[in-house]
């Protein structure tokens, strides 16, 4: 699932992944939120509005991911943005190692990720080589998925 902020994608994915796997998805959070008050509130939203039953997965290290995953009928990652800005440069190297770990999994995932592509150019380099690694590993990801769905206002289009 790719957008822009604030798209409604990751309400389209979590609509999704509970379409196939009902009360048995697992919910992968990325975010580091200790103290980032705004970041605080959006998690806390995001648990409220999920299903009671969805178990949740705060992470770091995706290499945990496909062992956690093998109880669950689905699994949603959330987000592939907020993981890829604290590995930076490593990104690309260790979602390839998860996506090779993942897709050996009979499990669905729903992975999350921002569209940074769009919008104009980032006018520091540290916004550059991020706009980078983010555009390479969601196209590692689209090339990987059966599926790959874009959301603009809270529509999402299945593109793959």
């Amino acid at each position: 699932m790719l957008g822009g902020a604030r798209s409604g994608k990751s309400a389209f994915a979590e609509r999704l992944a509970s379409s196939l796997g009902g009360e048995r998805v697992l919910y992968v959070a990325t975010a580091l939120v200790e103290e980032d008050e705004d970041l605080q509130r959006r998690v806390r939203l995001h648990r409220e509005r999920r299903p009671r039953g969805w178990g949740t997965l705060e992470i770091g290290n995706l290499d945990e991911v496909p062992k956690a995953a093998e109880i669950w009928e689905a699994v949603l990652l959330d987000s592939v943005t907020l993981w890829a800005s604290a590995r930076k440069e490593q990104a690309p190297a260790e979602f390839d190692r998860f996506l090779a770990r993942a897709g050996d999994l009979s499990v669905p995932f729903f992975l999350v990720s921002d569209e940074v592509g769009l919008g104009v150019v980032p006018e520091s380099e540290a916004g550059r080589r991020f706009r980078d690694v983010l555009g390479l590993v969601n196209q590692r990801a689209a090339e990987a998925a059966e599926e790959v769905h874009f959301c603009v206002a809270g529509v999402g289009m299945r593109i793959k």
